[in-house]
């Protein structure tokens, strides 16, 4: 195969740690550009030696130049922790980002791959979500910088593609989860490995009957790869998630038992704009991407995240 140069921004994040990883793997050579705002030296210090890896500190909503062959813009926090800690940076990374990445992708002719969010669903009335439905978005709430900015990103994705012909791909992540998320991340899952861990309680949101689709990072990587090398004129956007559906008190439960905590379950007040449901349909996935779909069960996914948490914790505490 013909070694590609490819450019990931965000890529020493938790997703982006992993693209990097596999797409090294494939001999390809590429280009990690992040300012670790959510991400990580320590997500890519196992790359640092490959003469194919280049780590690159840069702002996305600063342009960057670059000659390569494909671009994944993963570049954006992702968590509500992060992206409500400044929500103006937060839609100016989507926005900037996706209009800088998009003019390099123009300039050098590259394929560009837009990481978009189930959020852009926001709280649906529509269940479960296909690629069709359009939303019900609080356009000034307090998520509002994080799911607007992704929805303006795909509209930028696409008017690119209509108006200057770039070869543009999005993708839409339902909840992810995996080794080297941040353990302050906020995200559901984290959150309950990490006070499972630490025996703390467990907080659920609400009466904890709301849902949520888990995705095994690698079946994520697997779908993101396989969409980027889709057929040509195959835009997307396509719905990349497990369509297995899960309440938050039966993830606490899970994670209670696989990690043996004496954890109690407290519930605090749900946040606003906070979805009650989520569930991708992934037909088009399966039709457009080879006939993928996940093939990380959830318990099996749990026990990997919580050895590298365990990990992760005994570290710290020998650092102490």
């Amino acid at each position: 195969m013909e070694r590609k140069k490819i450019l990931i921004t965000g890529g020493a994040g938790f997703v982006g740690s992993h693209l990097c990883k596999r797409l090294l793997q494939e001999g390809n050579e590429v280009i990690c550009l992040d300012n670790y705002f959510t991400g990580s030296k320590k997500n890519i210090v196992e790359l640092l030696d490959n003469p194919y890896f280049e780590m690159v500190r840069h702002d996305i909503t600063q342009p960057y130049f670059a000659e390569v062959d494909e671009i994944y813009n993963l570049a954006c926090p992702a968590s509500p922790v992060h992206y409500q800690y400044n929500a103006i940076k937060t839609i100016k990374t989507s926005v900037m980002g996706a209009i800088n990445t998009l003019g390099l992708a123009k300039r050098v002719k590259a394929k560009i791959l837009q990481a978009s969010t189930s959020e852009v669903y926001g709280d649906p009335e529509v269940h479960p979500q296909p690629e069709s439905y359009w939303g019900n978005v609080n356009p000034i709430g307090q998520r509002s910088c994080y799911d607007e900015g992704k929805r303006c990103a795909e509209t930028l994705f696409m008017d690119y593609h209509l108006q200057n012909n770039v070869n543009i791909k999005i993708i839409r992540i339902f909840n992810t989860y995996g080794p080297n998320m941040n353990p302050d991340d906020g995200r559901v899952v984290s959150n309950f490995i990490v006070q499972a861990l630490k025996g703390n309680d467990i907080t659920v949101f609400g009466d904890g009957k709301q849902t949520r689709s888990f995705q095994y990072v690698d079946d994520l990587v697997e779908g993101t790869i396989r969409m980027m090398n889709s057929r040509d004129g195959f835009t997307g956007p396509v719905n990349l998630g497990n369509p297995g559906e899960f309440t938050m008190l039966e993830l606490a439960d899970k994670i209670i038992e696989l990690t043996g905590s004496k954890s109690r379950i407290v519930h605090l007040d749900l946040p606003k704009d906070d979805p009650t449901q989520r569930k991708p349909v992934i037909d088009l996935a399966k039709k457009e991407l080879n006939g993928w779909e996940p093939q990380v069960a959830l318990e099996d996914g749990l026990v990997k995240t919580i050895a590298y948490f365990e990990d992760l914790l005994r570290l710290e505490k020998n650092l102490i």
